[in-house]
């Protein structure tokens, strides 16, 4: 046993997170692991199966700036209170119709619709007591939009962070339909799956017609983006990719999103999985 640990901390890999990753997608894990060592600045990847619960990460109990990812717990939140009867989405807040921000927020990342229903449900306090109280750890909401932006940028700081374990826990909650009920899962879904923002990201180098449901987040320094990918045989991802410094972020996530749908793609389409070659990408 202590020559095993001696060898994982002599190659690079702690303990914990080669015990978390199955074997056949431990190729897959040591690609991803390369792609952020031939680029600069710090990536956390994770990304979960949603049928099997496998599950590799890079850095995925890192905690790291949300940026506008935080736009899916606070929407979600408000559908959770449309669900209990206290909201709906047809209310009026701020001379529109909530659905009509819920749009803007998720669809085209608006700030101020964003802010507008996040102080309609109770501000930031509210949403940390909503995933708290649904147990879900290591997603942390601090800071209204605009407060986030106006203060000194620091990409070290924990306040609206989450580790990439902790995103991909909270859309297996959402999709699962632990957290909202089906009609919401489904709009919320729906929202994501017409995001305009960060064709260069998640998106930029799936195959032609993947099905993808995501949510992006931008700040100076930061890059990142969460959500699924549908793939062929009908299987769905949880994938969170976040990516700080450096100077082609953008597609570091884009490279890592596809070696991530390859990987799980090509582990189960041979008879052997665990024995499959790495891939070429």
């Amino acid at each position: 046993m202590r020559l095993l640990v001696i060898l994982c901390v002599l190659f690079g890999f702690a303990g914990p997170v080669a015990a978390e990753t199955p074997s056949h997608l431990k190729s897959l894990e040591q690609q991803l692991r390369y792609l952020e060592a031939a680029n600069p600045g710090n990536v956390g990847i994770a990304a979960l199966d949603l049928s099997s619960g496998d599950m590799v990460s890079v850095h995925g109990d890192e905690p790291f700036p949300m940026a506008s990812v935080v736009k899916i717990a606070i929407a979600a939140q408000y559908l959770a209170q449309v669900e209990y009867g206290r909201r709906t989405l047809d209310q009026v807040i701020g001379g529109r119709p909530a659905r009509r921000h819920l749009e803007a927020m998720i669809i085209k990342s608006n700030n101020l619709s964003t802010d507008i229903i996040l102080r309609d449900v109770g501000g930031p306090k509210k949403v940390q007591e909503w995933l708290a109280d649904n147990k879900i750890k290591g997603v942390r909401v601090d800071r209204t939009i605009a407060r986030l932006l106006s203060d000194r940028r620091d990409l070290s700081d924990r306040r609206d962070s989450a580790t990439p374990k902790a995103m991909v826990s909270l859309l297996q909650r959402l999709d699962s339909g632990t957290l909202l009920r089906p009609t919401s899962r489904s709009y919320l879904l729906d929202l994501m799956a017409r995001c305009t923002t960060g064709k260069n990201r998640m998106r930029a180098l799936l195959p032609f017609g993947t099905h993808v449901e995501h949510k992006t987040g931008t700040l100076n320094g930061l890059t990142t983006d969460v959500g699924f990918i549908t793939l062929p045989d009908g299987r769905r991802l949880a994938v969170a990719l976040f990516a700080r410094h450096g100077t082609n972020r953008p597609s570091v996530l884009a490279s890592a999103a596809r070696k991530i749908y390859d990987g799980f793609v090509n582990v189960f389409a041979l008879p052997f999985g665990n024995l499959a070659p790495p891939l070429s990408r």
